[in-house]
């Protein structure tokens, strides 16, 4: 892969640059089942409750099928905080049979290729599941479903929109049939060095999903992402994205293996700037990336630039890739090990 610090780098940003201004294409996308609830405000008809036991009181809020920080709540000085983070939306079943076993289709949300399936529930917390890639803008995206019942697609194969790929069903770590639904995420990836990362740092924990796991891909808010485009339906990922706040920065060393820019061209807010000594990348709370800014300083490993003042600690608010409180906030030791990734093997 070519360096970014190459001179002929300048060339390789504005041609991807004009690429993502002018090969326009539309989303349209379409839900993966029958459940249309979200465009009627109906939110428990639409997402699947969760089961939480919070000081001893049992509820099952459907809030917490919904996409962000809606899970594990803790009490804190500034009020109830929900510290877990879900990737995607869960979207409850219409049909069963006489037995409550779901028999809701799951359809592709746009056309793509059938890039992994994963057929051993044990083999990851999303149970059955399968990833579609997309592109769009010069810039490919990721389909998640997850906790299905059976598969009809194999990797390599075509999809169209609205194609039938899967049922609906409860495969994967603490599902049971009355929570039966389908785990929908839409994602980025963050680097197709995955495996090699993944066995540096975590050897003793088999990944059985290749650079298709979980941890590889960062969701945006699809269920969000819907409701824009039944507002806007020429809305593009990057358009959309420009609404998310920032809420911490990461320097990163200049690297020939830093892939962002080149798959998601659309991040980089100077690319005139190439020619620095690192790279500053804006995320989401999420840790999803929005943004990449050529930067003077001078890091040899990432390092954490800038965090949204709060008086919680952040390990509460990042899915503890940050630590500490104030000026006291720093990169945790999987904060580090992940923002490595983006780089590896640098």
């Amino acid at each position: 892969m070519r360096s970014f610090a190459a001179a002929g780098s300048l060339v390789i940003f504005s041609h991807f640059s004009m690429m993502a201004q002018t090969e326009r294409s539309v989303l349209n996308l379409v839900l993966p089942t029958d459940n249309d609830a979200i465009f009627s405000g109906g939110g428990p008809t639409f997402y699947q409750y969760i089961e939480r036991d919070f000081n001893g009181v049992k509820s099952t809020p459907w809030e917490g099928g919904q996409y962000g920080f809606v899970r594990d709540p803790i009490e804190t000085s500034a009020g109830i905080v929900y510290t877990r983070f879900h990737e995607g939306i869960d979207i409850k079943p219409l049909r069963r049979d006489a037995r409550g076993e779901p028999l809701d289709e799951v359809r592709a949300i746009a056309d793509g290729k059938v890039v992994h399936t994963n057929l051993v529930p044990g083999y990851s917390n999303y149970g059955k599941y399968i990833v579609i890639e997309h592109h769009w803008d010069g810039s490919s995206y990721y389909s998640l479903y997850g906790h299905l019942s059976s598969i009809g697609v194999q990797p390599g194969e075509s999809v169209r929109r609205g194609q039938r790929i899967a049922v609906m069903g409860y495969t994967g770590v603490g599902l049971n049939q009355a929570r039966a639904h389908v785990h929908l995420e839409l994602n980025l990836m963050l680097s197709h060095r995955f495996e090699a990362w993944h066995e540096t740092f975590f050897k003793n924990d088999p990944n059985h999903n290749g650079i298709y796991n979980g941890i590889n891909l960062a969701g945006l808010d699809i269920a969000r992402l819907y409701l824009a485009l039944h507002r806007n339906p020429s809305l593009t990922i990057p358009q959309f994205l420009e609404s998310e706040e920032t809420f911490y920065k990461l320097t990163l060393p200049k690297s020939s293996h830093f892939e962002l820019p080149k798959e998601y061209p659309w991040m980089l807010a100077n690319s005139r700037g190439n020619e620095k000594s690192s790279w500053e990348v804006s995320f989401a709370r999420s840790g999803l990336p929005l943004k990449i800014e050529p930067s003077d300083k001078h890091v040899k490993q990432p390092e954490l630039s800038y965090v949204k003042k709060s008086s919680i600690d952040y390990s509460n608010l990042t899915r503890d890739e940050i630590s500490g409180r104030g000026e006291g906030a720093h990169l945790t030791e999987y904060g580090r090990r992940l923002m490595r990734l983006l780089i590896w093997p640098d």
